[in-house]
């Protein structure tokens, strides 16, 4: 087979590409010597703790060249990742490298391998050969359907969306349905039997259609290896290596997997790093990384923290932030890169401030021959770039939404301003139909039926009153409840109030049994009703909200209802097309292992970020891991802002920004108006008043 001989001449964070001619694999040129260690350390488990920036996929990559180059064959190796294309991506590069054919190799996330290996030994998990498997929609309609075959309920039943989500939690964190229940979803621990009838029927469902949902495969190959020792035996001889990326966002099923896989040789390398793990809520467990010692006494421990990412100022930052987390391998990055300027600390009076000047700074930054692209701003909570995603649009600067739909097209968002839009205007049959629908029972043929008797009357919500004989009883105390809060919008005049009344009149409570993430949405309506706070009438209000849809050309993936969303995160881009590319603003879980020349990290305020649940919840270290992950996206310039004041009265800076000493910040003190600002080398008084930066400490 011809070789490969290997250019050099990229930077040390990417592998070199190969290209025909005599094999010539330097490893000393290629790794820096914590690389170089990893990549050529003898049979042996390994856990690689690798920093942000320092080379992951490149160490990795090598490994698995390395191995190859020293006699383990493809089919020997097995490579899990978080996702197809990061094993496919490493997969290549290892090919561009190495002569030797590695189309052998074993490859792909958890669920990938995990169907490969369960097609041929289904019948010993309870299943038939041939098995479908249900993406995440049909596995909220199959249990919708479960739920119609139970009949008449004496209470709402959460829908399908939520219950996948709950049913899902269980399985991949091995915890009992009771203790998540009364932890993640309080509203439902009266409806506990129904909830677990509901799930046995789900899964009797699953094994007589044979079909597996994304869950099962996990559990199923976990089941399989510990219950049949000839094919634990036969596939953890088979794999004499495992490597393992982005080992910190492992759940206990897939740790338990791996550990089951490895259990022959031991020789299992998993790669991660403590300080990102930031995905508890999908059932993550930190525990798998700081106790692979445990489970593996011989592990060697190798640590990257070579960062060719960042300068050295920010990560000095995210050195000094993370070094506060107890439970952790202690690490400090270094960086490549000479020089920059110091991270900026912003405060500033409000939100509407904060987004003024973050699009100001967008401005100077276009000025200096940045791309739009190379911007990133990034939130704890997807709520809090409404004020800026509206702001960006007054100046025309494309951006693109990563952590879910442009705030006024969310399902949720129109909901409660269907509400207003009705009162505003009596004959809005298209709002009035969304209010009927959200009723249980109420479908396309009811609300039309409604909506014509609305339509043939002069006094269109007196006609409504008068057309409950058309809702089925099921839906009665829905209608009622629809009557009275439209009843009571009627003779509220300020918006922010009308929102507040919707809130209270059972929304949340829609929410909580229609959407798994129900608590983000209440957040998001609370932050419309702070916005409203700024109208004095509804029909100004509705008017300006509408008016966020034509400001530009734009391309919208729809998602309304959990049946029809396809994903939460599917982007919206305004003004798509620039040829400067678009501001990207992102949630920090969404913006892991991206990066950024430029990042602003605003809503830093204790009770925002960190969140007020996470605090209660006892989760602050995790929580700070995600503020490292947001600082560690920036390369070169570093924006850390926080209001003075929010909705609820005077804020408290982060205590994220408190607890890293003052003189690793530059202040920007905003001075007569947001468009200029000055940069100061010591912490002044903030120049708007309410306080200043030699407060926070």
């Amino acid at each position: 087979m011809k070789g490969y001989v290997i250019r050099r001449d990229g930077p040390p964070g990417e592998p070199p590409v190969g290209v025909g001619g005599a094999v010539g694999i330097d490893f000393d040129a290629d790794l820096n010597q914590a690389q170089l260690d990893v990549v050529t350390h003898p049979d042996a488990p390994m856990l690689v703790l690798a920093g942000a920036g320092t080379g992951k996929t490149r160490t990795i990559t090598y490994r698995v060249v390395w191995l190859i180059e020293h006699g383990i064959r493809p089919s020997n190796i097995l490579l899990l990742t978080f996702t197809n294309k990061a094993a496919k991506e490493m997969m290549r590069r290892a090919g561009a490298i190495i002569s030797t054919d590695t189309r052998g190799l074993w490859g792909g996330t958890f669920h990938h391998i995990g169907n490969a290996i369960l097609r041929g030994h289904a019948p010993l998990v309870g299943y038939k050969d041939g098995f479908s498997i249900l993406d995440a929609t049909d596995a909220r309609e199959l249990i919708d359907s479960c739920l119609a075959e139970f009949g008449k309920q004496s209470v709402i039943m959460p829908k399908g969306a939520v219950l996948y989500g709950l049913y899902s939690f269980v399985k991949n964190t091995g915890r009992t349905l009771e203790s998540v229940v009364e932890e993640r979803y309080p509203s439902f621990v009266n409806q506990l039997q129904r909830i677990n009838d509901l799930g046995n029927s789900y899964e009797k469902k699953k094994l007589q259609l044979n079909l597996m949902d994304f869950d099962d495969i996990l559990h199923n190959l976990r089941l399989l290896l510990l219950e049949h020792m000839e094919v634990r035996e036969h596939y953890s001889s088979q794999f004499k290596h495992i490597l393992v990326d982005e080992y910190q966002d492992t759940n206990c099923v897939q740790s338990e997997i791996v550990d089951l896989l490895g259990s022959v040789h031991r020789n299992v390398m998993v790669v991660g790093d403590d300080a990102q793990s930031i995905y508890s809520f999908r059932g993550a467990s930190l525990d798998n990384i700081l106790s692979f010692t445990t489970r593996y006494p011989e592990a060697k421990v190798f640590k990257l923290t070579v960062n060719y990412r960042s300068t050295p100022q920010i990560l000095d930052v995210a050195n000094a932030s993370i070094c506060n987390n107890t439970l952790q391998y202690k690490k400090d990055l270094c960086a490549v890169c000479q020089g920059g300027p110091l991270p900026c600390l912003v405060p500033l009076a409000d939100n509407y401030e904060q987004a003024a000047f973050v699009v100001s700074r967008i401005n100077d930054l276009l000025d200096e021959d940045i791309s739009l692209s190379d911007i990133g701003v990034l939130y704890r909570s997807h709520y809090q770039s409404m004020e800026l995603q509206m702001e960006l649009q007054r100046h025309s600067l494309p951006y693109e939404v990563r952590s879910g739909l442009r705030f006024f097209e969310q399902a949720h968002v129109k909901d409660v301003l269907a509400y207003i839009k009705l009162i505003v205007n009596p004959y809005d049959e298209i709002s009035c139909k969304r209010l009927l629908k959200m009723i249980q029972g109420v479908g396309n043929v009811t609300s039309d039926k409604v909506c014509k008797v609305m339509a043939s009357s002069p006094t269109p919500l007196e006609a409504l009153s008068s057309a409950g004989g058309l809702i089925a009883k099921k839906g009665a105390e829905g209608f009622a409840n629809l009557l009275e809060t439209l009843k009571r919008l009627g003779s509220i005049r300020r918006p922010s109030d009308a929102l507040d009344a919707v809130l209270k009149s059972g929304v949340e409570h829609y929410l909580a049994i229609t959407y798994p993430n129900a608590q983000n949405r209440i957040e998001d309506i609370v932050q419309l009703a702070a916005y409203a706070d700024r109208y004095d009438g509804m029909e100004d209000f509705i008017n300006d909200m509408s008016l966020q849809d034509v400001s530009g050309p734009a391309t919208v993936r729809s998602q309304e209802r959990p049946g029809a969303e396809k994903n939460e995160s599917d982007k919206f881009t305004h003004n798509a097309g620039h040829d400067r590319g678009s501001v990207v603003l992102s949630s920090v879980h969404q913006a892991k292992g991206l990066e950024w020349k430029a990042v602003f990290v605003i809503g830093l305020n204790d009770g925002k970020f960190p969140s007020g649940r996470a605090l209660m919840s006892s989760d602050e270290e995790e929580e700070r891991r995600l503020f490292y992950v947001a600082i560690t996206r920036a390369c070169k310039e570093l924006y850390l802002c926080y209001a003075l004041a929010l909705e609820t009265g005077f804020a408290r800076p982060s205590r994220f920004i408190r607890e890293v000493p003052y003189e690793l910040f530059e202040e920007i003190d905003i001075i007569g108006s947001f468009a200029h600002y000055s940069r100061r080398g010591s912490l002044a008084p903030y120049s708007g008043g309410g306080g200043g930066s030699n407060d926070l400490y």
